[in-house]
């Protein structure tokens, strides 16, 4: 008989969650925990929810709560989504940064993508950087020129990431083929990236409730489609943050359909063909620290 997620179950795992990752969960997606949480059962032994939470809770088991967290995680990633933010890098950023790097303003790029899920996004930078130096013949500066870290709170994910290998479904959400046949190899059924672009990138697992200091400073963040699933107040304490980790001149990309009201104390809007980024505000009223 399967087990049902009875409402005193719902409250406990939904501040589990929102405690452990940020995530919040309204009454309307408790079908969420139920679905993505009911295989966890069979794997500790247990017959009911609130069951699983105390051993969770009692025994503190830190690879179960590595599988509650991957479990209701969203990891919904395609190859160069919503295309604007590619453009935008292309047309007015990289020139930007080229001339900076050739100047001697910069030694090197920073650029993070968080919530990085199976590493499409990060990839997909990796490639248009490369592939905008070899369309404009530019010599002098190299991939090796950027810095691009990708975190994710699921160590699941990243190991997919850090493989570089993906599926034939996964291949053709957003792959365009020009990409797919200079940086992709077949490798039996799957497709494995170039270690060029491979190597390029740096994954790490990092949790976006903690401090960012660590991190260090980005000339360009992608933080897409993750905030959507975070509480009012913890997203204004992350655009806080993210005022402060971003550089003077840096970018900021979020999903094309996001919109917060709480951006606007920390960054202004900037529009460059139909797409839109941010750029910190030099003066506001952030009370978070980094």
């Amino acid at each position: 008989m399967k087990a049902s997620l009875s409402n005193a179950a719902f409250g406990l795992f939904k501040k589990y969650i929102h405690d452990k990752c940020g995530i919040n969960i309204g009454e309307e997606k408790a079908y969420l925990i139920e679905t993505r949480l009911s295989k966890l059962l069979v794997d500790a032994q247990v017959s009911s929810f609130e069951a699983l939470y105390h051993k969770i809770v009692k025994e503190d088991d830190a690879s179960m709560a590595v599988k509650v967290i991957d479990a209701i995680t969203t990891n919904e990633t395609l190859w160069f989504r919503d295309k604007t933010p590619w453009l935008i890098l292309e047309e007015l950023l990289l020139p930007k940064y080229i001339e900076k790097l050739r100047m001697g303003e910069k030694q090197r790029i920073r650029i993070w993508s968080a919530a990085a899920s199976t590493g499409q996004e990060a990839y997909s930078t990796a490639m248009c950087i490369d592939r905008y130096l070899e369309k404009n013949a530019i010599k002098d500066i190299t991939l090796s020129h950027f810095q691009i870290i990708a975190t994710d709170i699921s160590n699941t994910v990243l190991e997919i990431a850090k493989k570089g290998r993906y599926d034939a479904v996964s291949m053709i959400r957003g792959m365009a083929p020009e990409y797919k046949d200079r940086y992709f190899t077949k490798q039996g059924m799957a497709w494995k990236i170039d270690d060029k672009i491979k190597n390029a990138i740096t994954f790490k697992s990092f949790n976006l409730q903690n401090s960012f200091v660590f991190l260090g400073q980005f000339d360009v963040i992608f933080f897409r489609y993750v905030l959507i699933y975070f509480a009012n107040i913890l997203r204004e304490e992350i655009f806080n943050k993210l005022s402060t980790t971003i550089e003077k001149e840096g970018a900021l990309i979020i999903g094309a359909s996001e919109i917060y009201h709480q951006l606007d104390r920390f960054f202004d809007m900037k529009h460059h063909t139909q797409g839109t980024y941010y750029m910190r505000r030099e003066t506001n009223e952030g009370t978070y620290s980094r």
